[in-house]
């Protein structure tokens, strides 16, 4: 009774605050960088951008990693351009945004309106001066504040989202040439300018009424603290723009430091997540560089933070770019400033040489921002580019040889906790799991997400244990969920030796997520990985006072060659062979591809997308027999 009368409380103070969203007129103006035209690019490069905005102009919008969806012409910006569900215009708290009959798939509409496409109008008009880009700009601007007016529609209900859409408002902002852009001449465009002014005011202070705290304090909370300090820095123009701009500053300070390890691991246990608030704290700190209106950089503790999220991301990565599909990814990005959009991993890396080592900006997407945000290199301690290979506290450990070379082995051991905070929302329950490149091809590897808002049986597979590298004991994940977004037991994985290198890699660690069961069985793996043999010898143990039924799962990428043996495999890739066998007792091999009930030998490569792989089951039962796995990799010539 006191959670729903809280409930109708915070409702009927919305509802108020609907009836009072206008703003005051500003009194201050707002941030003009003196941005003019653009970067200097490849004219490949301007082609790939103009065709796109061609494309946007006629309804047609990449959204998530690179699905294009009809969003018609105006833009319908409460419809979900997936199941074509148009989402009522009534008061944010009353929309329920997990009811599909209600707003289609809420991350569709999100998506949309995160307005990552209308900053490649302004890119479009930067480029060519052609007043037809504007003018497109502003029948997009004007067509969505009509149809979202403040705290009314799903485009209101979460304020991460209104913080994203103000990242992009603001580079649009700088690209246009602010508030002398033509985009506000004469009386049409003095009343879009006041509209969106209005609008812009209506996201701070709800974003600032609204933020995430407790266990949605995470990825969410960055964001919505990253839009109101663009939003605040860039229109400072209302007495209450201050104190935004001072509360964001200060938190995110503090949540750049504090979910992220001493080692640089975003504490969500999601790499794609990892690469999401750093997108958030890279454009934050640009924006603050840039010295306008004053504005004071943030600190050394604040760039080292970024610059450790790097290097971890650097290490993690493999000679053909490829970076571990860990925990949940819903290919979501702050800003979408390049073409192709696609590898978010080489933009991040290529701005931290930028930015912090004084390299060239070679990357399309970086001198985009860089153009936008123009400002020195903050003062931050030395840019390491050297590569790292433990990560404890973040709870990954590398192995492998020849690091970043053509004959590259890298292979990653996940050894950490579930997730952050107490729902650990986007952690996958892959205690102790295992993933494998050779020469930059994935070998081994994490199944991906597949989407948020499918049937559960497709997101409590992606995210359980057997769609992991790991062991399953009796058919139960190693982590109890309790819905989509949420772990009610979570698996605690230990360290109990540490490897000395990762080309003579000697791992043993255990996790008590089966300690839970009416026999408690710990399950305990170690790892091997031998330089001069190029070997990997896994062997897990098993221990309980009764047998339990045993499950080890082996995922392999799709287009490798997969063949069972009599007592293991062999994998073909392009550069290389994998042979493996298996030894234990009464082991039953089995090769599954693409089953449905229940699903087993999925990979999802970009969110909402799901194709067959081969993933090896070997099952027994026991209560003390361990089984080992042993892997030898032969370099082959490319044909």
């Amino acid at each position: 009774q006191q959670a729903t009368a809280i409930r109708l409380g915070r409702r009927m103070a919305g509802r108020a605050q609907l009836a009072q969203s206008r703003a005051a007129p500003p009194s201050v103006p707002a941030l003009t960088l003196g941005v003019r035209g653009a970067p200097e690019l490849d004219p490949r490069e301007v082609e790939a951008l103009l065709l796109d905005a061609e494309r946007i102009c006629a309804g047609h919008v990449v959204l998530f990693a690179d699905g294009r969806f009809d969003v018609g012409v105006p833009t319908a910006w409460n419809r979900d351009p997936d199941t074509g569900v148009t989402a009522p215009a009534v008061y944010r708290g009353d929309i329920v945004i997990t009811d599909r009959e209600l707003v289609g798939d809420i991350k569709h509409v999100w998506e949309l309106n995160r307005h990552l496409h209308l900053v490649r109008l302004a890119q479009a008009w930067a480029l060519t001066r052609d007043a037809r880009w504007m003018d497109a700009l502003g029948q997009n601007l004007r067509s969505w504040l009509e149809q979202c007016p403040p705290l009314t529609g799903p485009n209101w209900t979460s304020s991460r989202e209104l913080g994203i859409r103000l990242v992009n408002w603001s580079l649009i902002w700088q690209l246009i040439g602010g508030e002398r852009s033509a985009l506000f001449e004469g009386d049409d465009g003095q009343r879009l300018r006041a509209d969106w002014l209005g609008s812009i005011h209506a996201h701070c202070r709800t974003i600032a009424r609204h933020l995430s705290r407790h266990s949605s304090a995470n990825n969410h909370l960055i964001g919505e603290l990253t839009g109101l300090y663009m939003g605040a820095v860039t229109w400072p123009c209302w007495k209450e723009s201050r104190d935004w701009q001072a509360l964001a500053r200060n938190e995110l300070e503090m949540q750049a430091q504090a979910q992220f390890s001493r080692d640089g691991v975003h504490r969500e246990q999601a790499f794609g997540y990892h690469l999401f608030v750093c997108e958030f704290l890279f454009v934050a700190g640009l924006l603050a560089q840039t010295g306008g209106h004053g504005l004071q950089p943030f600190s050394r503790a604040y760039w080292g933070s970024l610059q450790r999220a790097l290097r971890f991301l650097r290490s993690v990565r493999d000679a053909g770019g490829n970076v571990p599909a860990v925990g949940d990814a819903d290919d979501g990005c702050v800003f979408r400033l390049d073409a192709s959009g696609m590898d978010r991993a080489a933009q991040l890396l290529a701005l931290g040489e930028t930015v912090f080592g004084g390299q060239a900006d070679s990357h399309p997407g970086v001198r985009w921002l860089l153009h936008t945000l123009p400002g020195g290199r903050p003062d931050c301690d030395p840019y390491e580019v050297d590569l790292a290979w433990a990560f404890p506290d973040g709870g990954y450990l590398l192995f492998g040889n020849r690091f970043g070379e053509a004959d590259e082995i890298k292979g990653l051991l996940d050894c950490g906790p579930l997730g952050y905070l107490g729902t650990a929302a986007h952690g996958h329950a892959d205690a102790l799991a295992l993933a494998l490149s050779v020469a930059g091809e994935p070998c081994l590897i994490d199944p991906g997400t597949y989407s948020y808002g499918q049937d559960d049986k497709w997101r409590d597979y992606f995210r359980g244990t057997s769609s992991h590298n790991t062991v399953r004991i009796d058919g139960l994940d190693q982590s109890v969920p309790g819905g989509r977004f949420m772990w009610l037991r979570k698996a605690v994985a230990s360290i109990e030796r540490m490897p000395a290198s990762p080309h003579e890699f000697d791992f043993r660690g255990s996790h008590d997520g089966y300690a839970r069961l009416p026999d408690p069985v710990r399950h305990v793996r170690s790892v091997r990985f031998e330089s001069a043999s190029n070997s990997l010898t896994v062997r897990d143990e098993v221990s309980g006072k009764k047998p339990h039924k045993v499950e080890l799962f082996w995922h392999f990428a799709p287009g490798l060659d997969v063949r069972l043996t009599s007592n293991g495999l062999a994998v073909r890739g392009r550069r290389f062979v994998l042979q493996m066998q298996a030894s234990g007792e009464d082991l039953r091999l089995e090769l599954v591809n693409g089953a449905e009930n229940p699903p087993l030998g999925w990979y999802s490569a970009t969110y909402q997308t799901k194709v067959p792989c081969d993933v090896l089951r070997i099952s027994t039962v026991s209560s003390a027999v361990p089984v080992e796995c042993r892997f030898s990799i032969t370099f082959i010539d490319e044909k």
